[in-house]
């Protein structure tokens, strides 16, 4: 009898995974831009909270079960940096219709007065990549504080900091992402259409071999990145340069282009094409999420492929 109550899970803890769990999920993936890896740090909260539930189990789980996540997170983020930053990481894609998780936050007892960015905003790729050029714990407080819209109490109470520190991690991640804040990624209609309609062309104008076409519709200083775990063969790095981009994907459509199917889709707030190709040879990706990023004219500025299998787990292709 002993050893069943020893085992027992802690009074209110399924609950508190029912309640807490989409939350998590969606604090996880915009620190780590990986659902694979916002999912096993949901779960390892859990793990903890099972094995060493906090000592008040009558109290709101939601402020543990946020400090535990996003100190996981934290440490994800740490050994990522360990192995070295590669230049062709990107997030991986989600659908955000208004019933999936990835748009919940756990919410805090009183909404900060100047959080900035929106929940869907702040899942979008150009948020999520701006999100790359900050520390681990300025990306931490940036994410609690100007998404969560946590207090700055709050945001210590969760780093296990001081509220000082915190508002001096605050500062520094604002003014890191004072660039992006300049142009932000605001997923409205107008936007939406520019994005739609810039991938129609480009796919229309790359399986058409239309390169003057392809020129128009590319910004100069466009930049393309693809991403494939290391898992297929890609792209070493950015390609960048219109003329570097052009022939680059005009050799893909040319090679791969015959019998695929396209099925659009909304990922991260934003138009996307989910591509499934005829045939695949060895290390060559069978299926990519092809994105883009427009300008305010809706000419594309970059060009985002998520090859690795693992990344690819929220999109849905054409079977």
């Amino acid at each position: 009898m002993t050893a069943a109550i020893a085992s027992a899970p802690p009074a209110g803890l399924e609950a508190a995974f029912r309640a807490h769990e989409r939350a998590l999920f969606g604090l996880a993936y915009r620190m780590t831009g990986c659902a694979a890896d916002a999912d096993e740090i949901v779960q390892e909260t859990f793990a903890r909270a099972l094995a060493a539930p906090p000592p008040r189990t009558d109290e709101p789980w939601s402020p543990w079960l946020t400090r535990v996540a996003t100190n996981l997170a934290l440490d994800l983020l740490r050994r990522r940096r360990r192995r070295g930053e590669s230049a062709s990481w990107l997030p991986s894609p989600l659908p955000t219709g208004a019933s999936d998780a990835v748009l919940e936050l756990p919410e805090p007892r009183e909404r900060a007065p100047d959080a900035r960015y929106e929940r869907l905003e702040s899942v979008t790729f150009a948020f999520l990549l701006a999100l790359e050029a900050l520390t681990p714990r300025q990306r931490a407080a940036l994410v609690l504080c100007d998404v969560c819209g946590y207090s700055a109490r709050e945001a210590a109470d969760a780093l296990g900091a001081s509220e000082a520190s915190v508002r001096v991690l605050h500062h520094r991640a604002r003014r890191a992402l004072a660039g992006y804040d300049g142009a932000r990624c605001r997923p409205d209609a107008a936007l939406t259409a520019r994005t739609r309609a810039a991938l129609e062309g480009l796919v229309q104008r790359l399986f058409a071999r239309d390169a003057l076409g392809l020129e128009a519709l590319l910004r100069e200083d466009v930049h393309t990145v693809t991403d494939a775990g290391g898992e297929f063969n890609a792209l070493r790095g950015v390609r960048a340069g219109r003329v570097g981009v052009l022939r680059f994907h005009l050799r893909v459509a040319e090679r791969r282009g015959r019998g695929a199917r396209i099925a659009a889709c909304v990922m991260n707030g934003l138009p996307a094409l989910a591509i499934t190709f005829a045939n695949a040879g060895p290390r060559q990706a069978p299926r990519v999420l092809m994105r883009c990023e427009v300008d305010a004219d809706g000419r594309i500025r970059a060009i985002h492929s998520v090859l690795a299998t693992r990344k690819l787990q929220g999109v849905r292709f054409d079977a």
